[in-house]
């Protein structure tokens, strides 16, 4: 009988220790840092621009002469075209005193694979 409940305990010490990381999953979701957060923080541009891009009215400086430099493409990742126009959009950003960021977790708010991040200056 004593055998049936040590299997037992074993059984819900395993199935708390499954379900208590998953209870801190909705709060460590809900909290984002950094740049690639709901709302754009960081008032990133992607690199390179697309046509089908949305431009806000709010665009920082940086992202008006990254378009204004390298025009916009229709082109597909992958495309001699593509990889071009990001070359160019790169250095344009760098050149600029931008940042860029490659974004590894592709999202519907963040589909570009790299963005440049406008310069911020600390002092005022």
């Amino acid at each position: 009988m004593q055998k049936q409940y040590k299997i037992f305990a074993n059984q819900i010490i395993s199935l708390l220790l499954i379900l208590l990381p998953i209870s801190y999953l909705p709060q460590a979701q809900a909290s984002c840092s950094g740049c690639l957060c709901p709302g754009n923080p960081c008032h990133l541009c992607p690199l390179p621009a697309m046509i089908s891009d949305i431009v806000a009215d709010n665009d920082p400086e940086i992202c008006k002469k990254i378009r204004q430099e390298v025009p916009p493409i229709d082109s597909q990742p992958g495309s001699n075209e593509y990889f071009a126009s990001l070359d160019q959009s790169t250095m344009s950003c760098v050149k600029n005193g931008g940042d860029v960021i490659k974004n590894t977790r592709r999202s519907e708010i963040f589909p570009s694979r790299y963005y440049c991040k406008p310069y911020v200056s600390t002092t005022k």
